[in-house]
């Protein structure tokens, strides 16, 4: 239950990436709208981690719980903000994955 609780946890940290990003490109009540979305998923995310910590060791849990939020953000930045999907981006991004899925396979 715990590891479930980590990747949604992950995903709230993309959400709050993404609202970011977005925050920057807006205004007026818009802007207002991406920053409480950021400010709602930031906390989510947060408590989601330490719920997963408590079961989870800090040092595997905060690496998934990050490196989904990497690889999370790195694809929206791909479909929201139209950043360049270059070999080695995506070369790294598998690494990143790659490593999230090792870490979940070698913990107890």
């Amino acid at each position: 239950m715990n590891w479930l609780l980590l990747i949604i946890g992950g995903l709230f940290e993309v959400g709050f990436a993404t609202c970011l990003g977005k925050a920057k490109e807006a205004s007026g009540t818009e802007f207002y709208l991406w920053i409480g979305g950021f400010f709602i998923s930031l906390t989510i995310s947060m408590i989601l981690l330490y719920k997963a910590s408590l079961t989870i060791p800090i040092g595997t849990a905060y690496a998934v719980w990050t490196g989904i939020g990497a690889c999370g953000t790195v694809l929206m930045g791909l479909l929201l903000f139209n950043e360049p999907a270059d070999l080695w981006r995506m070369f790294f991004l598998s690494t990143l994955i790659i490593s999230i899925i090792g870490l979940k396979l070698v913990s107890h």
